[in-house]
This record gives structure tokens, sequence and C-alpha cells, in this order.
């Protein structure tokens, strides 16, 4: 009987120091910091960023950061080598028209949930500099039960032309305009985000999971 208690004693010694092993070890795991800042560039949009830019100059470019804050975030975006005196309109949206490497996406259909943003307008010398301050990072979304819309990130950042006339000359319809700025009478897309190459999500997730075969951002 004095054997099998010992027995049974080393038994739960053992089990007790597996398990204090585990948590320690468990504990000694790095935690992967929250990303406190992401800043990305946009993409020209093949078909009409040679209308945004000056004729024989180089090509037009934007680049964003979003910087997280505890209530909101804020994106501040930079333009450079656009026409002087050019109107832009941002958004974020759901769906990028390019592909990760930049190019066209032959599947593409529709942007998706958008939301406006801003104006943006070049100065003298074809700049421009904007900034907002909203919820951005991981958690922006949104959703209508009017329409059974379910919420929705708009993990993407664009500008579009603000005036349909200033993308005529590269082939826009002026005659059918797209509905992004105010009056929803604006030109194309300018320029926009492209996804990433490995979860196809937009640089607004900073925390990506995979779920299945395709990978959404975790919100928490």
């Amino acid at each position: 009987m004095t054997q099998i208690r010992k027995t049974l004693h080393d038994g739960r010694c053992l089990i007790l120091a597996a398990l204090a092993i585990a948590i320690a070890t468990a504990a000694a795991q790095p935690v992967a910091a929250q990303v406190q800042k992401r800043t990305f560039k946009l993409y020209p949009n093949p078909k009409f960023i040679a209308c945004a830019g000056v004729q024989g100059g180089p090509t037009p470019t934007a680049s964003v950061t979003v910087t997280r804050g505890s209530l909101a975030d804020t994106l501040y975006i930079s333009g450079k080598n656009f026409q002087p005196n050019l109107g832009f309109d941002l958004f974020t949206i759901q769906r990028s028209e390019l592909l990760s490497n930049g190019q066209v996406n032959p599947n593409f259909t529709n942007f998706g949930q958008a939301w406006y943003q801003t104006d943006l307008q070049t100065d003298a010398y074809g700049n421009f500099n904007g900034t907002i301050k909203t919820i951005l990072l991981d958690q922006i979304f949104g959703f209508d039960p009017d329409v059974k819309l379910a919420p929705t990130q708009a993990l993407h950042v664009g500008i579009w032309f603000d005036d349909p006339n200033a993308a005529a000359a590269c082939g826009f319809n002026v005659n059918n305009p797209t509905p992004f700025n105010g009056q929803h009478k604006a030109g194309p897309n300018a320029l926009i985000s492209v996804p990433n190459s490995t979860t196809g999500l937009g640089p607004l997730c900073t925390k990506p999971i995979r779920q299945g075969s395709t990978y959404v951002c975790n919100i928490n």
C-alpha cells in the first residue's frame, strides 16, 4: 500500500511539474505587438493616370501613413507630380481594381462598400497633403440593415478625379460619371491601394487571420 501511495504521489508531482513547465513556457512566448503605424503607397490606375499628371513629366505618386490612436486613427496622405490645381476625392473602399502587383484585375466587378472621407486639391506645383481622423486600422466597417448588408470592412484607400472632364482625354465618358464625390458626379479612380499578395486584404488590415481558404481581418 505504501508503494502504491508513493507511486500516486510521484505521478501527481510529475503532472504538476509538467503543468508548471507548460504555463511557464506559454508565459514566455512573445506576444505580437499591435501595429501602431502603417505606411503604404497608392498605385496609379493605368487607364487614367496620364490625365492626372503633367504631359512629359514624372508619374504622379501618393503615399499614405495611418497612425493608430486610442479612440480614432489618423491618416495622412501626400501626393506629388500631379497637374496643378486638380481636385480629388478620397474614399476608403472594400475592393481595389488592381492586383497586388499594380496591374488591373481582369476579374474586378465593383469597389463594394465605400466611405467618403475628404477632398484633396493640388497646389500650384502639383502637390497635395491631407489628413483625416477616424476609425481606420482593422476595425473600419459599415452596415445597412435596410438592404441586409452585414458589417463589411473597407480596408483600401483610393482617390478619384473630382471633375469627370479632367479624365476625358484618357477616354472617360463624362456623361457617365461615378458617384465618388459630394455631388455624385465624379470622374474615375486615379490611384488606389493594392491587396496583400498573401492575404488578399487591403493595407488597413494589420491583423489578418486565416479562415478556411481565405483571410479576414482580426477585429479583436
